[in-house]
Protein backbone atom coordinates (compact mmCIF):
# COMPACT_ATOMS: atom_id res chain seq x y z
CA UNK A 1 0.00 0.00 0.00
CA UNK A 2 1.75 3.15 -1.39
CA UNK A 3 0.51 6.95 0.73
CA UNK A 4 -0.11 7.81 -2.96
CA UNK A 5 -2.34 5.11 -3.24
CA UNK A 6 -6.54 5.99 -3.05
CA UNK A 7 -7.52 3.20 -0.31
CA UNK A 8 -4.48 4.87 1.72
CA UNK A 9 -5.25 8.28 1.07
CA UNK A 10 -9.44 8.28 1.50
CA UNK A 11 -9.10 4.79 3.88
CA UNK A 12 -7.01 3.31 5.79
CA UNK A 13 -5.52 7.36 6.91
CA UNK A 14 -8.98 8.56 8.10
CA UNK A 15 -9.61 5.29 10.07
CA UNK A 16 -6.45 5.05 11.68
CA UNK A 17 -6.68 8.61 12.66
CA UNK A 18 -10.58 8.35 13.75
CA UNK A 19 -9.80 4.75 15.50
CA UNK A 20 -6.52 6.73 17.48
CA UNK A 21 -8.44 9.39 18.61
CA UNK A 22 -11.66 8.12 19.35
CA UNK A 23 -12.76 4.58 21.04
CA UNK A 24 -9.00 4.50 21.63
CA UNK A 25 -8.62 7.58 23.89
CA UNK A 26 -11.86 7.33 25.61
CA UNK A 27 -10.00 4.05 27.84
CA UNK A 28 -8.84 6.40 30.80
CA UNK A 29 -5.12 4.46 31.47
CA UNK A 30 -5.76 1.70 29.40
CA UNK A 31 -5.98 4.41 26.28
CA UNK A 32 -2.07 4.52 25.58
CA UNK A 33 -1.85 0.64 25.28
CA UNK A 34 -5.02 0.92 23.00
CA UNK A 35 -3.09 3.26 20.70
CA UNK A 36 -0.14 1.48 20.52
CA UNK A 37 -2.31 -1.69 19.46
CA UNK A 38 -4.14 -0.12 17.11
CA UNK A 39 -0.85 1.34 15.88
CA UNK A 40 0.73 -2.00 15.81
CA UNK A 41 -2.38 -3.85 13.73
CA UNK A 42 -2.80 -1.14 11.96
CA UNK A 43 1.19 -1.21 10.66
CA UNK A 44 1.00 -4.79 10.07
CA UNK A 45 -1.97 -4.47 7.83
CA UNK A 46 -0.68 -1.99 6.04
CA UNK A 47 2.66 -4.05 5.01
CA UNK A 48 0.20 -7.26 4.58
CA UNK A 49 -2.02 -5.17 1.83
CA UNK A 50 0.31 -5.93 -0.93
CA UNK A 51 3.02 -8.53 0.58
CA UNK A 52 0.76 -11.46 2.71
CA UNK A 53 3.70 -13.75 2.84
CA UNK A 54 6.37 -11.24 3.72
CA UNK A 55 4.85 -9.67 6.82
CA UNK A 56 6.28 -12.76 8.68
CA UNK A 57 9.49 -12.33 7.89
CA UNK A 58 9.08 -8.79 8.79
CA UNK A 59 7.48 -10.92 12.34
CA UNK A 60 10.10 -12.72 12.68
CA UNK A 61 12.80 -9.87 12.55
CA UNK A 62 10.93 -8.03 15.15
CA UNK A 63 10.89 -11.33 17.18
CA UNK A 64 14.68 -12.78 16.94
CA UNK A 65 15.63 -8.25 17.93
CA UNK A 66 13.63 -8.26 20.68
CA UNK A 67 15.57 -11.29 21.96
CA UNK A 68 18.58 -10.10 21.76
CA UNK A 69 17.66 -6.88 22.92
CA UNK A 70 17.23 -8.68 26.07
CA UNK A 71 20.14 -10.84 25.41
CA UNK A 72 22.21 -7.62 25.62
CA UNK A 73 20.43 -5.85 28.02
CA UNK A 74 20.70 -9.02 30.74
CA UNK A 75 24.45 -9.15 29.70
CA UNK A 76 25.07 -5.33 30.59
CA UNK A 77 23.07 -5.91 34.02
CA UNK A 78 25.92 -8.71 35.00
CA UNK A 79 28.77 -6.54 33.92
CA UNK A 80 29.41 -9.00 31.25
CA UNK A 81 30.88 -8.31 27.67
CA UNK A 82 28.10 -7.81 24.91
CA UNK A 83 30.12 -8.44 22.26
CA UNK A 84 28.89 -12.11 21.04
CA UNK A 85 25.59 -10.81 21.27
CA UNK A 86 26.02 -7.74 19.77
CA UNK A 87 27.87 -9.49 16.70
CA UNK A 88 25.33 -12.28 16.11
CA UNK A 89 22.40 -9.86 16.47
CA UNK A 90 24.28 -7.89 13.12
CA UNK A 91 24.68 -11.04 11.60
CA UNK A 92 21.72 -12.62 11.69
CA UNK A 93 19.68 -9.13 10.60
CA UNK A 94 22.47 -8.61 7.77
CA UNK A 95 22.05 -12.47 7.11
CA UNK A 96 18.27 -11.78 6.64
CA UNK A 97 19.00 -9.16 4.09
CA UNK A 98 21.23 -11.09 2.31
CA UNK A 99 19.19 -14.01 1.47
CA UNK A 100 16.23 -11.53 0.39
CA UNK A 101 18.07 -9.04 -1.57
CA UNK A 102 21.44 -10.48 -2.32
CA UNK A 103 22.22 -14.38 -2.64
CA UNK A 104 20.22 -14.37 -6.15
CA UNK A 105 22.86 -11.86 -7.31
CA UNK A 106 25.74 -13.18 -5.97
CA UNK A 107 24.28 -16.66 -7.01
CA UNK A 108 24.37 -15.35 -10.81
CA UNK A 109 27.77 -13.53 -10.55
CA UNK A 110 29.51 -16.58 -9.24
CA UNK A 111 27.29 -18.90 -12.62
CA UNK A 112 29.33 -16.49 -14.95
CA UNK A 113 32.35 -17.35 -13.51
CA UNK A 114 31.64 -20.94 -14.46
CA UNK A 115 30.27 -22.57 -11.70
CA UNK A 116 27.30 -24.79 -12.15
CA UNK A 117 24.79 -22.82 -9.55
CA UNK A 118 21.08 -22.99 -8.97
CA UNK A 119 19.72 -19.79 -8.82
CA UNK A 120 16.63 -19.60 -7.28
CA UNK A 121 14.07 -16.27 -7.83
CA UNK A 122 13.30 -14.45 -4.41
CA UNK A 123 11.44 -11.85 -4.57
CA UNK A 124 12.41 -8.81 -2.42
CA UNK A 125 10.19 -8.47 0.64
CA UNK A 126 9.70 -3.72 -0.03
CA UNK A 127 11.59 -1.76 2.94
CA UNK A 128 13.75 -4.64 3.88
CA UNK A 129 16.48 -2.42 4.34
CA UNK A 130 14.77 0.08 6.24
CA UNK A 131 13.11 -2.10 8.88
CA UNK A 132 16.24 -3.87 9.07
CA UNK A 133 18.31 -1.30 9.78
CA UNK A 134 15.53 -0.03 12.54
CA UNK A 135 15.77 -3.98 14.05
CA UNK A 136 19.49 -3.35 14.16
CA UNK A 137 19.37 0.10 15.64
CA UNK A 138 16.64 -1.11 18.31
CA UNK A 139 19.89 -3.87 19.74
CA UNK A 140 22.49 -1.44 19.15
CA UNK A 141 20.68 1.53 21.06
CA UNK A 142 20.18 -0.92 24.19
CA UNK A 143 23.86 -1.80 23.92
CA UNK A 144 24.79 1.88 24.11
CA UNK A 145 22.36 2.26 26.47
CA UNK A 146 20.51 5.38 24.16
CA UNK A 147 17.69 3.41 25.14
CA UNK A 148 15.38 1.41 27.62
CA UNK A 149 15.13 -1.99 27.04
CA UNK A 150 11.74 -3.44 25.99
CA UNK A 151 9.65 -5.51 28.11
CA UNK A 152 7.21 -6.08 26.17
CA UNK A 153 7.75 -7.28 22.31
CA UNK A 154 4.24 -5.53 20.92
CA UNK A 155 6.32 -2.41 21.61
CA UNK A 156 9.82 -3.64 20.07
CA UNK A 157 7.21 -4.32 16.88
CA UNK A 158 5.52 -0.73 17.11
CA UNK A 159 8.89 0.63 16.95
CA UNK A 160 10.23 -1.28 13.83
CA UNK A 161 7.03 -2.01 11.84
CA UNK A 162 5.08 1.71 12.49
CA UNK A 163 3.39 2.20 9.11
CA UNK A 164 4.65 6.29 8.50
CA UNK A 165 8.21 5.19 8.49
CA UNK A 166 8.07 1.17 7.39
CA UNK A 167 8.91 1.22 3.46
CA UNK A 168 10.68 4.48 2.06
CA UNK A 169 11.87 5.32 5.82
CA UNK A 170 13.00 7.57 7.46
CA UNK A 171 15.40 5.36 9.10
CA UNK A 172 14.66 5.98 12.27
CA UNK A 173 16.99 5.27 15.31
CA UNK A 174 15.47 3.60 18.66
CA UNK A 175 17.12 6.45 20.57
CA UNK A 176 14.98 8.85 18.61
CA UNK A 177 11.48 7.66 19.97
CA UNK A 178 12.34 5.66 22.59
CA UNK A 179 10.53 7.56 25.47
CA UNK A 180 7.99 8.34 22.94
CA UNK A 181 6.42 4.59 22.18
CA UNK A 182 4.80 5.23 26.29
CA UNK A 183 5.36 9.03 26.91
CA UNK A 184 4.27 11.18 23.82
CA UNK A 185 1.96 13.86 23.91
CA UNK A 186 -0.25 14.76 21.30
CA UNK A 187 -1.05 18.44 20.62
CA UNK A 188 -3.09 19.73 18.21
CA UNK A 189 0.05 21.76 17.19
CA UNK A 190 1.66 18.62 16.67
CA UNK A 191 -1.43 17.48 14.53
CA UNK A 192 -2.17 20.11 12.28
CA UNK A 193 1.42 20.76 11.42
CA UNK A 194 1.57 16.94 10.90
CA UNK A 195 -1.07 17.22 8.28
CA UNK A 196 0.46 20.10 6.89
CA UNK A 197 3.32 18.30 6.44
CA UNK A 198 1.76 15.50 4.54
CA UNK A 199 0.13 17.46 2.35
CA UNK A 200 3.19 18.56 0.81
CA UNK A 201 4.52 15.61 1.02
CA UNK A 202 2.04 14.31 -0.94
CA UNK A 203 1.85 17.08 -3.86
CA UNK A 204 5.86 16.56 -4.57
CA UNK A 205 5.38 13.25 -4.82
CA UNK A 206 1.94 13.57 -7.18
CA UNK A 207 2.05 16.22 -8.64
CA UNK A 208 6.10 16.90 -8.96
CA UNK A 209 7.76 13.35 -9.16
CA UNK A 210 5.59 11.65 -10.79
CA UNK A 211 5.11 13.69 -13.67
CA UNK A 212 9.33 14.21 -14.09
CA UNK A 213 9.21 10.36 -13.62
CA UNK A 214 7.84 9.49 -17.52
CA UNK A 215 10.48 11.89 -19.08
CA UNK A 216 13.28 10.14 -16.84
CA UNK A 217 11.43 6.65 -17.94
CA UNK A 218 11.47 7.57 -21.70
CA UNK A 219 15.03 8.91 -21.77
CA UNK A 220 16.30 5.64 -19.95
CA UNK A 221 14.43 3.76 -22.06
CA UNK A 222 15.37 4.97 -25.72
CA UNK A 223 18.33 2.75 -27.11
CA UNK A 224 21.66 4.79 -26.79
CA UNK A 225 21.78 4.79 -31.13
CA UNK A 226 18.63 6.78 -30.81
CA UNK A 227 19.42 9.17 -27.68
CA UNK A 228 20.30 12.81 -28.31
CA UNK A 229 22.50 15.14 -26.49
CA UNK A 230 19.54 16.95 -25.39
CA UNK A 231 16.89 14.13 -24.25
CA UNK A 232 19.94 12.50 -22.33
CA UNK A 233 20.31 15.48 -20.52
CA UNK A 234 16.66 16.35 -20.07
CA UNK A 235 15.91 12.89 -18.39
CA UNK A 236 18.83 12.93 -16.38
CA UNK A 237 17.66 16.34 -15.18
CA UNK A 238 13.94 14.81 -14.82
CA UNK A 239 15.43 11.85 -12.90
CA UNK A 240 17.63 14.22 -10.41
CA UNK A 241 14.35 15.93 -9.51
CA UNK A 242 12.22 13.31 -9.78
CA UNK A 243 14.23 11.37 -6.93
CA UNK A 244 14.49 14.50 -4.32
CA UNK A 245 10.81 14.87 -4.71
CA UNK A 246 9.49 11.57 -4.52
CA UNK A 247 11.94 10.69 -1.58
CA UNK A 248 11.74 13.70 0.32
CA UNK A 249 7.89 13.70 -0.08
CA UNK A 250 7.61 10.48 1.37
CA UNK A 251 9.87 11.56 3.86
CA UNK A 252 7.92 14.64 4.59
CA UNK A 253 4.59 12.14 4.30
CA UNK A 254 6.34 9.85 6.85
CA UNK A 255 7.31 12.68 9.52
CA UNK A 256 4.28 14.74 9.21
CA UNK A 257 2.14 10.85 9.88
CA UNK A 258 4.74 10.58 13.12
CA UNK A 259 3.63 14.04 14.32
CA UNK A 260 -0.16 13.33 13.88
CA UNK A 261 -0.08 10.23 15.86
CA UNK A 262 2.45 11.93 18.30
CA UNK A 263 6.19 10.96 17.02
CA UNK A 264 8.83 13.41 15.92
CA UNK A 265 11.25 11.95 13.66
CA UNK A 266 14.24 13.34 12.52
CA UNK A 267 14.30 15.52 9.49
CA UNK A 268 15.67 13.62 6.31
CA UNK A 269 15.66 16.47 3.75
CA UNK A 270 17.73 19.72 4.15
CA UNK A 271 17.85 21.38 0.64
CA UNK A 272 20.46 18.93 -0.40
CA UNK A 273 20.61 20.29 -4.05
CA UNK A 274 21.63 23.91 -2.79
CA UNK A 275 25.21 22.34 -1.31
CA UNK A 276 28.35 23.04 -2.29
CA UNK A 277 30.07 20.29 -2.22
CA UNK A 278 29.50 16.72 -1.94
CA UNK A 279 30.73 16.39 1.87
CA UNK A 280 28.08 18.78 2.62
CA UNK A 281 25.43 17.29 -0.29
CA UNK A 282 25.47 13.99 2.14
CA UNK A 283 24.46 16.31 4.86
CA UNK A 284 21.49 16.95 3.58
CA UNK A 285 20.60 14.15 1.48
CA UNK A 286 18.74 10.99 3.05
CA UNK A 287 20.32 11.90 6.68
CA UNK A 288 18.84 9.51 8.50
CA UNK A 289 21.14 6.74 6.26
CA UNK A 290 24.06 9.07 6.88
CA UNK A 291 23.67 9.34 10.54
CA UNK A 292 22.69 5.42 10.85
CA UNK A 293 26.34 4.75 9.22
CA UNK A 294 28.17 7.67 10.95
CA UNK A 295 26.89 6.26 14.29
CA UNK A 296 27.23 2.71 14.02
CA UNK A 297 30.21 2.28 11.18
CA UNK A 298 31.75 5.49 10.82
CA UNK A 299 32.31 6.23 14.71
CA UNK A 300 32.91 2.62 15.79
CA UNK A 301 35.78 2.48 13.24
CA UNK A 302 37.41 5.97 14.57
CA UNK A 303 36.26 8.25 11.91
CA UNK A 304 38.29 10.80 11.07
CA UNK A 305 39.79 10.87 14.27
CA UNK A 306 42.61 8.28 13.51
CA UNK A 307 46.35 8.44 14.03
CA UNK A 308 46.93 7.60 10.28
CA UNK A 309 45.80 9.09 7.38
CA UNK A 310 45.13 5.40 5.73
CA UNK A 311 42.81 4.72 8.47
CA UNK A 312 40.42 7.64 7.70
CA UNK A 313 40.40 6.98 3.98
CA UNK A 314 39.62 3.01 4.95
CA UNK A 315 36.66 3.92 7.08
CA UNK A 316 35.56 6.62 4.41
CA UNK A 317 35.86 3.34 2.08
CA UNK A 318 34.08 1.10 4.20
CA UNK A 319 30.88 3.70 4.70
CA UNK A 320 30.54 3.96 1.07
CA UNK A 321 31.29 0.50 -0.04
CA UNK A 322 28.27 -0.46 2.53
CA UNK A 323 26.17 2.55 2.01
CA UNK A 324 26.36 1.42 -2.42
CA UNK A 325 25.54 -2.27 -1.27
CA UNK A 326 22.44 -0.99 1.10
CA UNK A 327 21.03 0.56 -2.25
CA UNK A 328 20.64 -2.65 -3.92
CA UNK A 329 21.87 -5.93 -5.54
CA UNK A 330 23.51 -4.84 -8.92
CA UNK A 331 27.12 -3.50 -9.88
CA UNK A 332 25.67 0.06 -10.55
CA UNK A 333 24.90 0.99 -6.52
CA UNK A 334 28.52 -0.40 -6.16
CA UNK A 335 29.80 1.82 -8.57
CA UNK A 336 27.84 4.42 -7.23
CA UNK A 337 28.47 4.45 -3.81
CA UNK A 338 32.24 4.35 -4.47
CA UNK A 339 31.97 7.06 -6.85
CA UNK A 340 31.02 8.92 -3.77
CA UNK A 341 34.00 7.60 -1.76
CA UNK A 342 36.41 9.19 -4.66
CA UNK A 343 34.73 12.43 -4.56
CA UNK A 344 34.72 12.68 -1.04
CA UNK A 345 38.39 11.36 -1.18
CA UNK A 346 39.40 14.33 -3.54
CA UNK A 347 37.44 17.07 -1.26
CA UNK A 348 39.09 16.03 2.17
CA UNK A 349 42.47 15.51 0.71
CA UNK A 350 42.99 16.60 -2.41
CA UNK A 351 41.00 19.61 -1.66
CA UNK A 352 38.82 19.69 -4.83
CA UNK A 353 36.70 22.75 -4.89
CA UNK A 354 38.36 24.58 -2.25
CA UNK A 355 38.63 27.82 -2.68
CA UNK A 356 36.51 28.09 -5.60
CA UNK A 357 33.91 30.36 -6.49
CA UNK A 358 30.56 29.59 -4.43
CA UNK A 359 28.33 29.46 -7.18
CA UNK A 360 31.50 27.44 -9.23
CA UNK A 361 31.71 24.86 -5.67
CA UNK A 362 27.35 24.51 -6.77
CA UNK A 363 27.36 24.27 -9.93
CA UNK A 364 30.13 21.60 -10.16
CA UNK A 365 28.78 19.57 -7.47
CA UNK A 366 25.69 19.52 -8.85
CA UNK A 367 26.84 18.50 -12.05
CA UNK A 368 28.49 15.56 -10.38
CA UNK A 369 25.47 14.57 -8.09
CA UNK A 370 23.79 14.63 -11.76
CA UNK A 371 25.85 12.47 -13.07
CA UNK A 372 25.78 10.14 -9.95
CA UNK A 373 22.50 9.72 -10.50
CA UNK A 374 22.93 7.86 -13.62
CA UNK A 375 24.50 5.07 -12.35
CA UNK A 376 21.71 4.95 -9.92
CA UNK A 377 18.67 4.99 -12.16
CA UNK A 378 20.28 2.46 -14.90
CA UNK A 379 20.19 -0.84 -13.94
CA UNK A 380 23.03 -2.56 -15.63
CA UNK A 381 26.42 -0.92 -16.49
CA UNK A 382 25.55 -1.51 -19.96
CA UNK A 383 22.41 0.89 -19.55
CA UNK A 384 24.59 3.45 -17.70
CA UNK A 385 27.52 4.12 -19.79
CA UNK A 386 26.09 4.50 -22.96
CA UNK A 387 23.89 6.95 -21.04
CA UNK A 388 26.64 8.81 -20.11
CA UNK A 389 28.48 8.36 -23.95
CA UNK A 390 25.15 10.02 -25.33
CA UNK A 391 25.00 12.84 -22.53
CA UNK A 392 28.99 14.11 -23.62
CA UNK A 393 29.10 12.53 -27.38
CA UNK A 394 25.83 14.03 -29.77
CA UNK A 395 26.00 10.55 -31.84
CA UNK A 396 22.36 10.75 -32.30
CA UNK A 397 22.64 14.28 -32.64
CA UNK A 398 22.61 17.16 -30.12
CA UNK A 399 18.72 17.72 -30.07
CA UNK A 400 15.73 16.30 -31.67
CA UNK A 401 12.04 16.13 -31.40
CA UNK A 402 11.57 14.28 -28.36
CA UNK A 403 13.62 16.89 -26.50
CA UNK A 404 11.41 19.45 -27.98
CA UNK A 405 8.33 17.94 -27.11
CA UNK A 406 9.12 16.74 -23.81
CA UNK A 407 10.60 20.06 -22.72
CA UNK A 408 7.68 21.97 -24.02
CA UNK A 409 5.25 19.62 -22.25
CA UNK A 410 6.83 19.49 -19.20
CA UNK A 411 8.43 23.27 -18.52
CA UNK A 412 5.75 24.20 -15.77
CA UNK A 413 6.45 21.05 -13.76
CA UNK A 414 10.75 21.47 -14.69
CA UNK A 415 10.46 25.28 -13.71
CA UNK A 416 8.38 24.64 -10.58
CA UNK A 417 10.65 21.89 -9.39
CA UNK A 418 14.23 23.82 -9.83
CA UNK A 419 12.26 26.76 -7.54
CA UNK A 420 11.58 23.85 -5.12
CA UNK A 421 14.86 22.57 -4.70
CA UNK A 422 15.83 25.76 -3.14
CA UNK A 423 14.58 27.37 0.23
CA UNK A 424 12.28 30.00 -0.82
CA UNK A 425 9.31 29.00 1.14
CA UNK A 426 11.37 29.23 4.47
CA UNK A 427 12.86 32.40 3.22
CA UNK A 428 9.48 33.77 2.64
CA UNK A 429 8.36 32.11 6.28
CA UNK A 430 11.41 34.18 7.66
CA UNK A 431 10.31 37.28 6.11
CA UNK A 432 6.55 37.22 7.18
CA UNK A 433 7.17 35.51 10.76
CA UNK A 434 6.86 39.42 12.66
CA UNK A 435 3.21 39.89 10.81
CA UNK A 436 0.35 40.37 13.01
CA UNK A 437 -3.49 41.10 12.89
CA UNK A 438 -4.93 41.54 9.69
CA UNK A 439 -1.60 40.54 7.67
CA UNK A 440 -1.14 37.54 9.36
CA UNK A 441 -4.51 36.05 9.49
CA UNK A 442 -4.60 37.00 5.70
CA UNK A 443 -0.93 34.96 5.29
CA UNK A 444 -2.60 32.15 7.21
CA UNK A 445 -5.71 32.01 5.04
CA UNK A 446 -3.50 32.07 2.03
CA UNK A 447 -1.44 28.80 3.43
CA UNK A 448 -4.85 26.99 4.09
CA UNK A 449 -5.76 27.82 0.46
CA UNK A 450 -2.84 26.72 -0.93
CA UNK A 451 -2.74 23.06 1.20
CA UNK A 452 -6.11 22.78 0.06
CA UNK A 453 -5.74 23.40 -3.59
CA UNK A 454 -2.70 20.62 -3.27
CA UNK A 455 -4.94 18.15 -1.77
CA UNK A 456 -7.49 18.71 -4.44
CA UNK A 457 -4.99 18.20 -7.66
CA UNK A 458 -2.98 15.42 -6.00
CA UNK A 459 -6.61 13.74 -5.00
CA UNK A 460 -7.09 14.42 -8.81
CA UNK A 461 -3.99 12.69 -9.95
CA UNK A 462 -4.85 9.58 -8.11
CA UNK A 463 -7.84 8.96 -8.88
CA UNK A 464 -7.20 9.18 -12.10
CA UNK A 465 -5.00 6.56 -11.99
CA UNK A 466 -1.99 8.34 -13.26
CA UNK A 467 1.99 6.96 -13.38
CA UNK A 468 3.00 6.39 -9.91
CA UNK A 469 6.12 4.53 -9.78
CA UNK A 470 7.65 2.87 -6.54
CA UNK A 471 11.63 4.21 -7.10
CA UNK A 472 12.13 1.93 -3.84
CA UNK A 473 11.39 -1.21 -4.90
CA UNK A 474 15.06 -2.09 -5.21
CA UNK A 475 15.60 -1.01 -1.61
Amino acid sequence: MLFSSSIFLFLFLPLMLLGYYGPCRLLGRWSRPAQNLLLLVGSLLFYAWGEPWFVLVMMASILVNYAFGLWVHAQKSRGKSTRVSVVLSVASNLGLMFVFKYLTFVLGELGRLGLSLTVPVIELPLGISFFTFQAMSYVLDVNRDRGQVQRNPLKVALYISFFPQLIAGPIVKYETVAEEIDSRRETWEDCSAGVCRFLVGLGKKVILANQLAVVADFAYGLSPHALSTGMAWLGSLCYTLQIYYDFSGYSDMAIGMGRMFGFHFLENFNYPYISRSVTEFWHRWHISLSTWFRDYVYFPLGGSRVDRRWKHIRNLFVVWLLTGIWHGAAWTFLLWGLYYFALQFLEKFCGLGRGWPKWTQWLFTFFLVNLGWVFFRAEQLNVALPYLHAMFTPAAGVWDGYASLFLTDNLPILLAAVLGCAPVLPWLGARTAHWKGGAALAQDLCCSAALLLLLVISASFIVKGTYNPFIYSNF
